[in-house]
Parts: C-alpha cells; sequence; structure tokens
C-alpha cells in the first residue's frame, strides 16, 4: 500500500486573551515554556516525530515573534522538499482577517490545492502532551470516515469546560454525539469518572475538509469553527470518527507521562504545568529521547553556579537551570529558569517561572510568580510575598496566589 501523502496544518492564530500579561504582545503558540522552548515546539515536535514534513503554520495575532522563531528555529531540508512554513492572514476570500479555525484553513485553501495531499492533519498550537499522529492517521484510513477526532479523558467535573465526545453504542470508533461545554455529561463505560474532551486534533480527508470548510464559508449563522461547526456537521451526517488518545503509544513513554496533556489557556494551568516538569519523576518528561523535544537554542554558554560559602551559596534545587543561567551566591529552588537570567547574591526564587533575560537583584525574594523576559527586580524588591502591593504596582495576580510581572518592568522596593 502507498502511503498517503499528508500535509499538516497548525493552528496558531489563537490571541490568548486568558494568558494576559504573558500575551499582551505575542501570539499565545510564541509563549515560551519550560525554560528553552515555546508553545508551539511541542506541536511541531509532535508532527515531526510523526514523519510528517510538510507543515504549514496560520498565524495572525501578534506573530512577529512566532514568525521569527518558526524561521530560524524549524528549517527543514529543501533538498528533500520538506518546510514548516508560517502563513500570515492574507484576506485572500475578502477584506476581513480569519473569523474562526474554520474560516482559517478555508482562507488558506491555496496550500491544500499547492500540495495536493491525500490526508490533512489539522492540530492547535499551543498545548503541552507528546502524541504520534501517524497512528491517528492510520486509524482513519481503517476506519472509512471522512474526518476523525482526537479525544482525550478527563474528569467528568471538567464537562463544562470542553466539547464533549460521546461514542456511538455500536461502534467505538464513531462519535455518537458532540455537545459543547455541558455542565454535566455521563461517563464512560469503562471509567465512569472520565469523560472524552475534544483535544482540538483532527485528520480529515483533503477532499471532505475542502467541501466542509468552503460550505462553512457561505453560511451567514456559522461561527466558523471546527469544534463548533465543522465536527458537528460530521457527526450529524454519522461521517465522524473517534481517536481514543489513551490508546497512543509513544515510544520512550513512561506510565507517569503516558497519555499527558495539558490545556495552557490560563495563567495558573501554565504555571501547574511547569510544575509538572520538575519533580524527581515528572509528570511530563522533557528527558525522552526516543521523542525528542525541538527548539532552537544554540551558542549559549553552560549555566554557571558561583560561591559555596554556607551564607552565600549559589545552588538551585527541584528546579530546570537552562544554558546561560548565572546563578551568583542566590538559592533557586522550585522552579524554572529560562536562558540568561541571572540570580544575584543573597536572593531567593521559589516556586517561579523566569523567562529570558531576568536579572533579579541582591536580597530579592520572588515567589509564587511568572516573571516575563527582561524584567529587572531591584536589590531587595519582594514579588508574590504581599498580594496588595503586587496588585499596586499593576501586575496580574490570579485567584490561586500566582503574580505575574510583565515583558520588561522593573520591580522596585
Amino acid at each position: 500500500m502507498v502511503a498517503p501523502r499528508v500535509l499538516a496544518i497548525v493552528l496558531a492564530g489563537g490571541e490568548g486573551k486568558r494568558l494576559m500579561p504573558l500575551t499582551e504582545d505575542r501570539a499565545k503558540p510564541a509563549v515560551p515554556f519550560g525554560g528553552i522552548y515555546r508553545l508551539i515546539d511541542f506541536a511541531l515536535s509532535n508532527l515531526v516525530n510523526s514523519g510528517y514534513l510538510h507543515i504549514v503554520v496560520l498565524t495572525q495575532y501578534k506573530s512577529h515573534s512566532l514568525d521569527r522563531h518558526i524561521a530560524k528555529t524549524w528549517r527543514m531540508s529543501n533538498l528533500l522538499g520538506n518546510y514548516v512554513a508560517p502563513v500570515p492572514a492574507q484576506q485572500r476570500v475578502g477584506k476581513h482577517w480569519y473569523l474562526g479555525s474554520a474560516d482559517a484553513i478555508y482562507q488558506s485553501l491555496n496550500l491544500v490545492h499547492d500540495e495536493r495531499p491525500d490526508i490533512v492533519v489539522v492540530v492547535g498550537a499551543d498545548n503541552i502532551y507528546r502524541m504520534d499522529f501517524s497512528q491517528m492517521v492510520e486509524q482513519h484510513l481503517d476506519s472509512g470516515f471522512p474526518l476523525t477526532v482526537a479525544g482525550i479523558r478527563q474528569p467528568v467535573s471538567m464537562s463544562d469546560q470542553f466539547g464533549v465526545i460521546q461514542a456511538d453504542e455500536a461502534n467505538p470508533h464513531k462519535i455518537g454525539a458532540f455537545i459543547e461545554k455541558p455542565k454535566d455529561t455521563p461517563g464512560l463505560p469503562d471509567s465512569p469518572e472520565e469523560f472524552l474532551a475534544s483535544m482540538g486534533n483532527y485528520v480529515m480527508d483533503a477532499d471532505a475538509l475542502i467541501d466542509a470548510v468552503s460550505r462553512d464559508a457561505k453560511d451567514e449563522g456559522s461561527k466558523h469553527d471546527m469544534g463548533g461547526d465543522i465536527v458537528p456537521a460530521f457527526v450529524a451526517q454519522g461521517a465522524a470518527g473517534l481517536y481514543d488518545f489513551t490508546f497512543n503509544d509513544v515510544p520512550g513513554s513512561t506510565d507517569r507521562d503516558r497519555n499527558y496533556w495539558r490545556d495552557v489557556g490560563s495563567v495558573d494551568a501554565f504555571y501547574e504545568a511547569h510544575q509538572d516538569l520538575i519533580s524527581v519523576f515528572p509528570v511530563f518528561n522533557l528527558y525522552n529521547d526516543a521523542w525528542p523535544l525541538f527548539t532552537g537554542y544554540t551558542g549559549l554558554p553552560p549555566a554557571k553556579f558561583v560561591y559555596g560559602h554556607r551564607e552565600r551559596l549559589g545552588h538551585a534545587l527541584d528546579s530546570l537551570v537552562s544554558p546561560g543561567v548565572i546563578v551568583s551566591g542566590g538559592e533557586v529552588v522550585g522552579s524554572v529558569l529560562s536562558p540568561g537570567t541571572r540570580v544575584n547574591s543573597w536572593s531567593s526564587v521559589r516556586d517561579s517561572v523566569v523567562f529570558d533575560g531576568v536579572d533579579i537583584g541582591r536580597n530579592a525574594t520572588v515567589s509564587r510568580a511568572i516573571l516575563d523576559k527582561n524584567v529587572r527586580v531591584e536589590e531587595g524588591a519582594q514579588i508574590g510575598l504581599d498580594r496588595a502591593r503586587d496588585l499596586e504596582r499593576g501586575f496580574t495576580v490570579t485567584e490561586s496566589g500566582i503574580t505575574v510581572v510583565p515583558k520588561g518592568k522593573v520591580v522596585t522596593r
């Protein structure tokens, strides 16, 4: 059997309002994660590891840093015809930007026509997970359905946060019903406390995709959304397949991180996903060489820890420390430090996420905080210890008490 020709489309135009202020100056898929990565690196790494090397990334909102990251990092072999190409909204079909994820694909159908694929894999750009899409494509081809939707098992208490997939009673690989964010939902037969939530990942026959988004574009009552409009239309026709992510077998996965998937759409979820990285046995394992995560940091010096006096000990515990970091007589505990960060003497960084180029002054304290790029914490300043003071200074503080300092801010005492 000849392998199908596959085009991957990454939907990366999300504004990410719930991640503000981290998305104030960048698209959500461009938000740094895990020290050296961007959120989009996880989707792209999954596609490349799955063997799909013809990839277009549809961008729109504040996309400069995202476009730059893709251009500098994701360079494929021209000789072999492989590519990862960022494609901005171009108003090809009218004087309007993307109206939704389905409209983004409709306005970019020239890419599909140029590539002439048999199958199109459509994925989001801002979730944390590992997935072998070739296994989903294989099931899609075997099923005969024109559309297959990936589902992830979630607690039934979270049904109001997702599109809920209910399997057909006669065929577990067919969607019987698709309900958008219901207040409650029945559990699965083999796991009553869980339901299947849509991951926002789809495999479609190319001709079916072209026809579906073209029809949707003419529907004035549609929101032009893949999950809200396209999927329900296929379900109503009995033409939507279901792929249970539980059975996706990624090489090198462990029992602890198998089937891990995080929607980091809010600041609290973004923070908690970082905490998943730093335990002795991580909930999400960055060190899986059999399914590597690719990114673009090169040419940076190693991290350095200096001063060994007991009252001025440069050290980090239960933390991720990126290249180019200098911990100079300060302490770092339960935190993630991105490249170029400097932690100066007698300062303390605890349970925090620190982006690139941050300078933390002497005797400063950072606790349960996210510091965006190039923040400067002045000597003796405190972040995350006094909610009222943090709010007074214009910082975001979440309900769980995570303080977010925007890019380039100077934090004074």
